[in-house]
């Protein structure tokens, strides 16, 4: 499965490949025990339903999902969806206990869903509308070739979930959080002594502590000295050393480099 995940993730950060070998088979089991609750849910129920993780720190990388007191068993309806917050807004968060992770994650009933974009995307469900007698046949690949390029542009999470008021969220304890994030995957991986994570790589430390290496080459060692909660990670021809909570500067950094040195460094 990780060989595949990886042949279909072209785009895909270092972290969140790195990510695809530290899935492990009970984060599958409790994620398809998650997901069959949730399939039972929207079967008895007009719902739509995200999965929202209960976090584990301030995070300012992640979307949140904020809960109401409503609830159906153990589903909760949905307040509000927020952006990625800042470093204060995330603790405020957290100190709530109101809100959870956005996992991205979701679960529907077709027909429920259907009419969401009916409801609340007509012009993408008119166009697709069109197409019925096509679809399930030979035709259908090319229908939707000539028609999704004038679909509007638009996410699920801004065009129906953010906008529907029939939205339940279950929440989820994978021992996981967002997998293309270096501080989720500090919170994965084994540690040694120092609580420093080494990620396949022949690292020798001395006195750093906190600290997660990732090394592209694994003929590559690197020696690190005096040096605390910072993310080392090589790839390609780019060295990367950071703080761990500077993290959502790195795609500032990239563009940067890119600016400064064009496709010379990638």
């Amino acid at each position: 499965m990780v060989f595949k995940l990886i042949r279909f993730c072209r785009t895909c950060s270092t972290a969140e490949l790195y990510a695809l070998n530290l899935m492990s088979s009970n984060f599958c089991h409790v994620l398809k025990r998650e997901v069959k609750k949730g399939l039972d849910f929207v079967k008895a129920n007009n719902a739509l339903v995200t999965l929202g993780i209960r976090p584990s720190r301030p995070e300012t990388g992640y979307g949140y999902i904020q809960s109401s007191d409503t609830m159906l068993g153990e589903f909760t309806k949905v307040k509000t969806f927020t952006e990625k917050p800042d470093l204060e807004l995330a603790k405020v968060f957290m100190e709530s206990g109101e809100f959870f992770w956005n996992s991205g994650l979701f679960v529907w009933n077709v027909n429920t869903i259907l009419e969401a974009f009916a409801k609340y995307l007509p012009d993408i469900s008119l166009r697709f509308d069109l197409g019925k007698e096509k679809f399930n046949t030979v035709e259908e690949r090319d229908f939707i070739g000539n028609n999704f390029p004038y679909c509007l542009n638009i996410s699920i999470d801004y065009g129906i979930m953010e906008k529907a008021d029939n939205v339940y969220m279950l929440c989820v304890d994978f021992g996981w959080a967002d997998l293309g994030t270096w501080g989720s995957l500090f919170d994965l991986a084994k540690k040694d002594e120092q609580n420093n994570a080494l990620l396949k790589s022949e690292v020798m430390m001395y006195e750093s502590s906190g600290n997660i290496v990732a090394l592209d080459n694994p003929k590559r060692l690197a020696v690190i000295q005096g040096i605390h909660d910072c993310i080392v990670a090589e790839s390609g021809n780019v060295l990367l050393v950071c703080k761990k909570e500077d993290e959502q500067r790195i795609k500032q950094f990239v563009a940067d480099a890119q600016i400064k040195y064009g496709k010379k460094f990638n």
